[in-house]
């Protein structure tokens, strides 16, 4: 399973979003500090869901980082986060 398929049923199951999209943003980080030979460093998560009403945004990117935590102390270095009430 790639790092981008576990993080989408980590999500999925975690909130229920009514929209989320998961993108590998690898390509465009080729050569950049923390990016090394490794391919699945990078990301943007653009998620809508329910559970983030009446959330900061702060408190919603802590959220979505606490559900993909071991994802991001193994292999993912950066994440881009677009998070809304659904």
């Amino acid at each position: 399973m790639t790092y981008r398929e576990r993080m989408t049923a980590k999500l999925e199951a975690a909130f229920s979003p009514s929209y989320l999209e998961v993108i590998d943003d690898s390509d465009h980080h080729r050569g950049h500090a923390g990016a090394g030979a490794l391919e699945e460093t990078h990301f943007t998560i653009r998620i809508a869901a329910a559970a983030f009403a009446g959330t900061s945004r702060l408190q919603r990117h802590r959220l979505i980082n606490e559900v993909v935590k071991e994802e991001l102390a193994e292999r993912v270095h950066a994440l881009s986060i677009e998070a809304d009430p659904a």
